[in-house]
């Protein structure tokens, strides 16, 4: 039943992302009914009676269900039109991929009771993070149409939706209020796996490529909170801080078990 599911928020996502503007109620109700069949597909495939099943497909649509939701509601607060060209295709990917790649049952009976909640905060820190590394590629292109020829590619798909989109200051702002709180729940996710590590997951703390990797993401986005804080930071610094934090983010778990599931066929969560 899930995959049927996943593949009607596939369809809904799709159809959503390539309608005309002006048909807003129609994409914001099929955005919504998309994202619930989601979340219940998503809920029914990875919540197994005694355990969790855990891989790079399935965080990477939990990671795009909660940006989903994320965009949904911004875009009642803000006109982010332009935000959902990029998210939703994005999303009508990644709702498949646990169909295909199913990943890893972990039971839970060997971890604390405090496992489910550092893998949900850990998601939530990766749906912040990658709902603003969108927001960082659309002011990039905001940016680059501003600077462009007037009139050139006017009557584009992408080039309208950009136009739509809030002030450069404003999504400015909406960039950073997504940064720092990303980072706070990125700060909690790598506090309780160095400090829980062994509760949390049955082996002592260990300097392996998941932890460089967080660790590395987790410094580029606080030096760019801090670089905002103390120096003011913005434009193009922030922006390539925030997509090079993404990016090593990205490699932290979802490239890292990507190779080890798909290339090398391991299933160890």
């Amino acid at each position: 039943m899930q995959t049927i599911f996943f593949i009607m928020a596939a369809l809904l996502y799709a159809v959503c992302a390539f309608l005309p503007a002006r048909f807003k109620t129609a994409i914001s109700l099929g955005t919504a009914f998309g994202w619930l069949l989601h979340g219940a597909a998503l809920g029914a495939d990875v919540i197994v009676p005694g355990a969790v099943r855990i891989g790079f497909a399935v965080v990477l649509s939990a990671t795009l269900w909660v940006s989903v939701a994320a965009y949904w509601l911004e875009n009642r607060n803000f006109s982010l039109d332009g935000l959902r060209v990029l998210v939703l295709p994005c999303a009508a990917l990644a709702v498949l991929l646990p169909a295909i790649f199913p990943g890893s049952v972990v039971p839970l009976s060997a971890k604390s009771s405090l496992f489910p909640w550092h893998i949900a905060i850990a998601i939530l820190a990766y749906s912040s993070l990658t709902i603003a590394a969108f927001h960082a590629v659309l002011m990039a292109l905001q940016e680059s149409r501003l600077h462009g020829r007037q009139g050139a590619g006017k009557d584009s798909w992408l080039d309208a939706a950009i136009d739509r989109l809030p002030a450069l200051l404003t999504m400015e702002k909406l960039l950073f209020r997504l940064i720092g709180f990303g980072f706070f729940l990125l700060s909690l996710t790598v506090l309780s796996g160095i400090v829980f590590s062994e509760q949390l997951f049955g082996i002592p703390f260990q300097w392996d490529h998941k932890t460089v990797f967080t660790l590395l993401s987790w410094a580029l986005f606080g030096l760019l909170l801090a670089g905002r804080y103390l120096r003011g930071w913005r434009g193009k610094t922030a922006l390539s801080f925030t997509l090079s934090g993404f990016a090593t983010l990205l490699l932290a778990y979802v490239g890292s078990r990507f190779v080890l599931e798909v290339v090398l066929h391991r299933s160890l969560a």
